[in-house]
């Protein structure tokens, strides 16, 4: 009987154990390892951050799922992962006591931590606000809704919006979430006494880490979907303050350093901003007791998996195969990484230094779609070695195509959202022979009121497929 541990809960890890647990759960140990006792669904935040939402219609009970897959579950924290002996150290929750659980496969599917410590007086605890936890978001709703009733008596308020790192990803969060934002306003008819402004790292609006996303329009014009996005600043009145990195926070401006260099600030009454994302942050540890985990993970944590590291941007741009294909670590093969855990090769967008030096870079997106993609492939990888020894599935993100839906108001009304299809999501510039390395035929930014139907439907039925409802092999990641 073999013995497979997925530490994490998230898209990737929540698949994983649903595809494995479906295939191999009655005749092999399936054991989920999660902190929490629940599944949150990440991408309703951006509403719960308004109120648009409850936390309780973005989350469900975890071991209930796993009981229909056969899938054992662990609430608690890995302290330690020991590779050499194929076993993981557990921090229990509910005994507070460890334990030791053993594998033969191994995923991790932690997603990102968030490094706010990486910037100075950034985070929940500190002076910003942030959406990327359940208990962060009910926070970042709370201070919102004081600042609503503030402006409702009257008083002006500036809320900025955006990264919170020169090397912060998941701009598109932020992106909604400010969008969201004016909507709200709108609504309660307060959005006159607002300043909204959005901030973020990219290089241009719309860059999303993905280098941004060109389509095609009619008469077979290429256009920046980028100037979609800016089109609904306009029509929005946020302010725009792209290509800057934020270096400080403290209680009533933001500081920042810009592409060429400068330094400036920015005043604000509310911030939500994405922090710095980081890999795992337990070690491994060699059969000898010592520390290994620079030989798995890399500098930020992420582990290790079969790609091409080490490659200039000029040279990893015309390199599509460098990005992982079936995620299993070369070190050590029985250990497969999933989701935001996986250490990507290099950025997708163009990476920028200023004169001082500071590397002002989006990070490369592995959210949503993303991670439920890997998780899949990972767990039929897995499901394939048990079964005969061998790896049949792969999908480099070079390969895979994604669809972002960015809401602008949650009512099927009067809302309207911006439905992003990037395919691949990587270029390959091998395959396809344009500027743009995708195929044009398929890459699409579209906004109106049918999105907002889009968004809606895909809520539901991705929150009727983590259930592991009727049908929810039939839904796709």
């Amino acid at each position: 009987m073999a013995k497979v541990v997925i530490i994490g809960a998230g898209f990737a890890g929540h698949t994983a154990a649903m595809y494995l647990g479906d295939a191999i759960g009655k005749e092999h140990d399936i054991t989920v390892i999660h902190k929490f006792d629940i599944f949150g669904f990440v991408p309703s935040w951006v509403w719960l951050g308004i109120g648009a939402v409850k936390p309780e219609e973005t989350t469900f009970k975890l071991k209930p799922v796993y009981d229909k897959f056969n899938v054992n579950f662990v609430q608690g924290t890995v302290t330690s992962v020991h590779p050499d002996e194929n076993y993981v150290i557990v921090n229990q929750a509910n005994s507070g006591g460890e334990a030791s659980v053993e594998y033969d496969y191994l995923v991790v599917a932690t997603g990102a931590h968030m490094n706010y410590d990486a910037t100075p007086g950034l985070g929940p605890k500190k002076f910003t606000e942030s959406i990327c936890h359940l208990d962060s978001a009910i926070q970042a709703r709370d201070s919102y809704l004081q600042l609503v009733e503030k402006m409702k008596r009257g008083e002006r308020q500036r809320l900025v919006i955006g990264t919170g790192h020169p090397m912060a990803a998941c701009q598109g969060a932020a992106f909604e979430y400010i969008t969201n934002i004016h909507a709200d306003l709108t609504q309660r008819g307060v959005r006159d006494k607002a300043e909204l402004v959005y901030l973020t790292n990219e290089p241009a609006l719309g860059d999303f880490g993905v280098n941004g996303i060109n389509v095609v329009k009619p008469g077979g014009r290429i256009a920046r979907g980028g100037d979609l996005i800016d089109a609904a600043m306009d029509d929005f009145g946020i302010v725009k303050s792209i290509r800057r990195g934020v270096k400080e926070v403290d209680e009533k401006k933001i500081y920042w350093e810009d592409f060429e260099g400068n330094f400036g600030e920015d005043d604000y009454d509310f911030a939500m901003l994405i922090p710095q994302s980081r890999g795992v942050k337990f070690p491994f540890f060699d059969k000898n007791g010592e520390d290994i985990s620079s030989k798995v993970t890399n500098p930020g944590g992420f582990v290790l998996a079969d790609g091409i590291y080490g490659l200039s941007y000029d040279e990893l741009v015309k390199t599509p195969d460098a990005w992982p294909a079936n995620y299993q670590n070369p070190q050590y093969p029985n250990i497969f990484s999933a989701g935001i855990a996986f250490a990507p090769p290099g950025p997708i967008s163009v990476p920028h230094v200023t004169k001082n030096g500071t590397s002002i870079t989006p990070g490369a997106p592995r959210t949503g779609m993303i991670s439920g993609v890997i998780g899949r492939v990972v767990a039929l990888n897995i499901i394939d070695l048990i079964k005969e020894g061998r790896m049949t599935h792969h999908e480099r993100m070079s390969e895979m195509l994604a669809v972002c839906i960015a809401s602008n108001g949650k009512s099927l009304w009067n809302g309207s959202a911006i439905v992003m299809i990037i395919y691949p999501i990587v270029p390959d510039h091998t395959r396809y022979d344009n500027k743009e390395g995708r195929d044009l035929f398929v890459t699409r930014v579209e906004r109106g009121l049918s999105g907002a139907w889009l968004k809606q439907m895909v809520e539901t039925t991705f929150m009727h497929k983590f259930k592991g409802n009727l049908g929810w092999k039939y839904i796709p990641e």
